[in-house]
């Protein structure tokens, strides 16, 4: 476990991001490009930023996308599992 996955802020922005796909998922259709979109990216990029380094923020998204039932457990540890070693 990589040492930005212990900090209590990091799993709060992580919780947050799935608050606001909930939250945004009831916005107009019109909003998908606008609002909805820019809130979302935004969101992601708090917990992202906070693990820094282009591998670490991936290995966020992907538990994020997890978080959001966008991938299996099988899928995300595949992924998690590539990403280690091109990490190594």
């Amino acid at each position: 476990m990589h040492r930005f996955k212990d900090l209590e802020i990091w799993k709060r922005s992580r919780l947050f991001c799935s608050e606001i796909y909930s939250t945004t998922s009831n916005f107009p259709d019109s909003e998908k490009f606008g609002l909805t979109n820019q809130l979302r990216r935004s969101s992601v990029s708090i917990p992202s930023n906070i693990a820094e380094g282009s591998c670490y923020e991936i290995e966020t998204q992907l538990l994020i996308a997890f978080d959001l039932k966008f991938i299996s457990f099988e899928e995300l540890n595949l992924l998690s599992k590539e990403l280690e070693e091109i990490v190594k």
